[in-house]
């Protein structure tokens, strides 16, 4: 793993990948990737014309289809006209998500925001995609981390924030749901037998779109803490490496976490990452899944 970088990605032609959030920021650089070693790239996006534009500047094979994991009839739309299309898909990388929104929002389905679109939709989205992956025989599902999932905390009794709201705390709970499921779908994966490698990864600390947005609704100021913010940060194409590596490499198995590797995992070449106190618990994993379940209408595994 040591000196990994996206060079060292192996053939891909003759496989389907698709990648949520894939118009911009960590999901642009890891669809332009898988395309350019030759996979058939699905962009999931909520906002199809940037999309095309992407799709655009990516080049190889792609298409675009529209996706807002926000909705769970969105979800299930895009998933009921993927399968059609694609009776094997190889390879779901969860990457979209959205960040520190300003006051409390809510889905279409009533939903905190922030925990509709990083947890429920991709939980969603990966059990109504499961039988194409199985049919795929060696299929991989990335689930996005994030670094601040160690700090946070699940309140099973408030999961949308409905009692006490803050945007820092919400979207860190959201990251954290994301580990927990990522795990628990491993976990669920080998009991059941099944060929897919549910496997996870964090960009660190990473200059996206999703950094100035998080400060906007705070003024001139938060504009100002934004820009100084990204001084600190390491490149969009760096902080893909590790989802990239995760995805790609050969020999990775099911429950692996990877990130960076220097200042606290916050930057650097890709490594093993450490998982948060809550995020490996099986019994928090048991009972978020059955939450998931519930929320979403989904059962699987």
């Amino acid at each position: 793993m040591t000196g990994w970088t996206a060079d060292r990605i192996p053939d891909q032609r003759g496989r389907v990948a698709v990648v949520t959030g894939a118009n911009s920021g960590l999901g642009l650089v890891t669809a332009t990737e898988l395309a350019r070693r030759g996979a058939h790239v699905v962009l999931a996006v909520r906002d199809t014309a940037a999309g095309e534009r992407a799709a655009l500047r990516i080049g190889g094979d792609t298409e675009v289809r529209e996706l807002d994991l926000a909705s769970l009839d969105s979800v299930r739309a895009f998933a009921a006209g993927l399968a059609d299309d694609h009776p094997a898909i190889d390879l779901l990388v969860n990457n979209a998500g959205v960040v520190l929104l300003g006051p409390r929002r809510t889905s279409a389905d009533g939903f905190e925001l922030q925990f509709a679109t990083n947890v429920l939709g991709h939980f969603a989205l990966t059990g109504l995609l499961l039988d194409n992956l199985a049919a795929a025989g060696d299929a991989r599902v990335v689930s996005l981390s994030s670094i601040t999932h160690r700090n946070a905390h699940l309140d099973f009794d408030d999961l949308m924030s409905e009692r006490r709201y803050r945007a820092t705390t919400a979207y860190g709970r959201s990251k954290l749901a994301t580990t927990v499921l990522g795990v628990e779908l491993d976990r669920r994966l080998r009991a059941a037998g099944s060929p897919i490698v549910g496997v996870l990864a964090h960009p660190g600390v990473t200059r996206t779109n999703l950094t100035p947005r998080a400060w906007e609704h705070r003024g001139r100021f938060g504009q100002v803490i934004a820009r100084v913010g990204l001084l600190a940060t390491q490149s969009v194409e760096q902080g893909a490496l590790p989802q990239l590596h995760a995805a790609t490499a050969p020999g990775v198995r099911g429950g692996q976490f990877f990130g960076p590797s220097r200042l606290w995992e916050t930057m650097g070449p890709v490594t093993e990452a450490r998982f948060g106190r809550e995020a490996a618990d099986p019994a928090i994993g048991k009972r978020l899944w059955a939450a998931a379940e519930q929320l979403t209408g989904v059962t699987y595994l």
